[in-house]
């Protein structure tokens, strides 16, 4: 097989919890090459069955609310205290320039990235909305298949939507900072309304601010209309850098498991987000079809020129390039 993707030794690797082998698995599924793609769909096709066990917490807030520290302690937690094996997915955010990461999560949980029983991925976000790395919900899969039961995926939280990684967790934990003047002003309503727990984080730091900060956020959402009837999104106070409340913050992600687990919505949960993760697969690979397409590639150079010249709107250029693409398709 070209480039040394071997599936077979990839799986076998991977099961193993080769780190090795399941970075190059990574590397597999986050390719744009259309041969790569196809091998990666054949590997993903065999570790499926070997996937889904895990807790997928994902982990969001606002930038310099401190959630590589606040990861890094958790993980240590977990497997420490619990002996768990932690999977971290951390999304950074991507250079304009060149569309690599930019903050290098990995470098910054030192502790964790050394841990036998830890595995840190920091991929490039790519300017995907929400802070989600293309191929996150694949490289989810290959982490199961690994047997890592548990799997942290750490957003950007630059202020984009963050339904995204709502969409692919069983559990979507938002941290935030006391502090900053009003604090319903730091986070917009919608990724309240995506919680399953606001964490108020830096307690070692603040003292009557956190107190604020917590009764705030209650306030908040307690008017609106909880995503189940079942759990009402708690609001705790915690530090990432002393671990303090870090143990009763876990145990309410577990409490949650167990209350979704016995009333049925966490099968549906992931139900819902295999159908929502075929349309944005649709979405993705339509996007790629087109900006393939050699008279798609002839075009547009062309339409691009006449706007920089004011030849024509942007709205007739639109409808020109999709044109000849439906067209011929």
């Amino acid at each position: 097989m070209p480039d040394g993707f071997d599936i077979d030794r990839l799986f076998d690797g991977i099961r193993a919890r080769q780190t090795a082998a399941i970075g190059r698995a990574i590397t597999l599924v986050e390719s744009r090459n259309i041969q790569h793609q196809a091998y990666a769909q054949d590997l993903l096709n065999k570790l499926l069955p070997y996937a889904g066990d895990s807790l997928r917490v994902g982990i969001s807030g606002v930038p310099g609310v401190g959630k590589s520290t606040f990861v890094e302690t958790l993980g240590s937690y977990l497997i420490e205290e619990k002996s768990h094996k932690v999977a971290v997915l951390a999304v950074d955010p991507s250079s304009g320039r060149s569309g690599g990461s930019i903050m290098g999560d990995k470098t910054r949980m030192d502790s964790l990235s050394i841990n036998p029983d830890a595995f840190i991925r920091p991929s490039p976000s790519s300017g995907v909305l929400g802070g989600v790395a293309r191929a996150t919900r694949e490289t989810i899969i290959i982490m199961e298949a690994a047997r890592y039961d548990i799997v942290l995926v750490e957003t950007v939280g630059t202020g984009q939507s963050e339904t995204s990684v709502a969409d692919m967790v069983d559990f979507f934990l938002v941290l935030m900072l006391p502090g900053a003047g009003d604090e319903l002003q730091g986070i917009k309503k919608g990724i309240l309304e995506l919680a399953d727990m606001v964490a108020v984080n830096k307690s070692d730091v603040y003292g009557d601010k956190l107190k604020h900060a917590v009764r705030a956020y209650k306030s908040a959402l307690h008017i609106m209309a909880d995503a189940s009837q079942h759990w009402h999104p708690p609001v705790v106070s915690c530090s990432g850098l002393t671990a303090n409340g870090v143990p009763e913050l876990w145990d309410r992600i577990q409490k949650h498991k167990k209350i979704m687990t016995e009333c049925g919505e966490h099968t549906k949960r992931r139900k819902n987000q295999r159908l929502k993760w075929l349309h944005a697969q649709l979405s993705d690979q339509l996007l790629q079809h087109f900006y393939n397409d050699p008279q798609t590639k002839a075009i547009l150079p062309e339409m691009e020129t006449a706007l920089m010249k004011n030849d024509l709107t942007v709205s007739t250029a639109t409808a020109k390039i999709l044109s000849q693409y439906i067209n011929k398709n």
